[in-house]
């Protein structure tokens, strides 16, 4: 029989290093442990401290079988009492320069405790798309890689398309004046699984002038391992985005939507690593005190990720917009949402929302979602979020920032119908029109009718033998545990 602790798939999970990557990959590290896998889940050390200061020294204590393990991020060591997302490129570019080194080492340390005995072999990695260091590191131990997209299908499907744009002559723009002058207006119908779509509904990347723009060469280079990556998951579901996922199915070699994870994670019955949170940030859990004295329904809940940041007068024109919808609300500002600064709000403000409003710095949202008294939800569209509000049945005011947000706030407002978008450059007036349209207006009610619909289909997906349920099961048998 040998020892059981060999005969166990032991898979390695890799995310990029930022809060919108961490959260979906470690939903897809538990879905496996349920599964009999073995999980090694591996941080930057960085967000490893950032880790343990906002959720406790205990924060990381899992069973035997589902441990942590870090590598050095390779950028400069910034204050630790700095509680910050680092910025994007200068991640994206250590990513490609540093990480290989590392994680090969890491692998090699934990190949050798399999030799010892102490865990099973490696014999498989799941990693974020956006690390092509991986599929080398794979392909040098010769061990099944699974590529994960934290991103829609349909974000996929557009990044998949820069090479194109960049060769057609669309992208980079000519000069500044083609963000306003109607230009990013222009079709895109020529792509399959894109109907309606314009370029301004692209991850925002192309609406650079620089012809050697890093972002979009560092995508379009991730492009190049995810077209060659044997398979693909995505945590999202054929209801959501059957013609995105059809596209992307003649592009790779094999797409599994195995989403959205929340529903799938709620409906496990023995879910003993639910404690197991990645918020790297504290947690203010008094706003669900809070929450239970207010009436259902009745709450917006405003939160724009971990990463959207603001000019203090578009924090203003928030605000007062809040205050004037006369609704109640939950409003979460991160330490860093205001550019340049603190975030001050003056008393008058304060005053005005007394009996009304709550301010936190951060909160566990799917539990916030999820609470009765939530009505709506003010949202900068990551797909974390999007999915997140769809599972809870909650439909949204949208006010995309960066990156694929643009892409989710065009599926909630236009192609699911769950939501309504305000203006980049925004005003109080129009804050408090849509909030209440959203709470009690016609259009609110059937965007809630239909968020519904939407959720019950996730469960419905997710639950033994639905459609997401079975692709993870032949991602499994398919790809990271075949057996020979």
């Amino acid at each position: 029989m040998g020892n059981p602790v060999e005969r166990k798939p032991h898979a390695v999970l890799i995310p990029y290093p930022a809060q919108g990557h961490i959260n979906p990959l470690l939903g897809l590290a538990k879905l496996l442990h349920l599964r009999g896998f073995h999980i090694t889940f591996v941080h930057t050390e960085y967000n490893y401290k950032r880790l343990l200061n906002s959720r406790g020294l205990k924060a990381l204590d899992a069973p035997p079988d589902f441990h942590f393990e870090t590598i050095p991020d390779g950028l400069p060591l910034t204050d630790e009492a700095v509680n910050v997302t680092q910025d994007t490129v200068s991640l994206c570019k250590s990513v490609r320069e540093n990480f290989l080194i590392p994680f090969r080492e890491l692998l090699a340390r934990l190949n050798d405790s399999a030799i010892a005995g102490l865990i099973p072999p490696v014999t498989c990695l799941v990693s974020d798309f956006s690390l092509p260091f991986t599929t080398q590191a794979a392909q040098e131990l010769a061990l099944p890689i699974l590529l994960f997209s934290p991103a829609s299908a349909r974000c996929l499907l557009s990044v998949l398309h820069f090479r194109t744009l960049s060769d057609e002559g669309l992208i980079p723009l000519k000069d500044e004046s083609y963000l306003t002058n109607g230009y990013l207006d222009t079709k895109l119908d020529w792509i399959p699984g894109m109907k309606n779509f314009r370029l301004k509904d692209m991850p925002d990347y192309i609406r650079t002038t620089d012809p050697n723009n890093f972002m979009v060469e560092y995508l379009i280079d991730m492009t190049d391992s995810v077209l060659k990556a044997p398979a693909t998951v995505i945590n999202t579901s054929e209801e959501l985005e059957s013609e995105a996922l059809k596209a992307l199915s003649s592009m790779l070699p094999s797409v599994y939507p195995i989403g959205p994870f929340p529903s799938f994670l709620n409906q496990c019955p023995q879910n003993h690593l639910e404690s197991l949170g990645s918020n790297l940030w504290k947690e203010d859990t008094e706003c669900l005190e809070w929450l239970k004295s207010k009436e259902p329904n009745s709450v917006v809940y405003v939160n724009f990720g971990s990463i959207t940041v603001m000019s203090p007068e578009q924090l203003l024109e928030f605000a007062w917009g809040l205050a004037n919808s006369k609704r109640p609300f939950l409003w979460i500002i991160r330490p860093d949402l205001v550019i340049g600064g603190s975030v001050i709000l003056s008393s008058e403000f304060v005053n005005e929302i007394s009996d009304r409003g709550l301010i936190a710095s951060w909160c566990p949202q799917e539990q916030v979602l999820n609470h009765p008294s939530i009505g709506g939800f003010l949202t900068h569209c990551g797909w974390n979020s999007t999915i997140e509000s769809i599972c809870a049945g909650v439909p949204m005011v949208c006010w995309p920032f960066f990156a694929d947000q643009p892409t989710n706030c065009r599926d909630i407002c236009n192609e699911w119908g769950i939501g309504i978008e305000i203006d980049t450059n925004v005003k109080r007036k129009e804050v408090e029109k849509h909030v209440n349209e959203l709470m009690v207006g016609e259009k609110g009610k059937k965007m809630r009718q239909k968020v519904m619909q939407l959720k019950k289909k996730a469960e419905e997906y997710t639950r033994c033998g639905g459609l997401s349920y079975m692709n993870l099961d032949r991602v499994i048998s398919e790809v990271l545990f075949k057996q020979n």
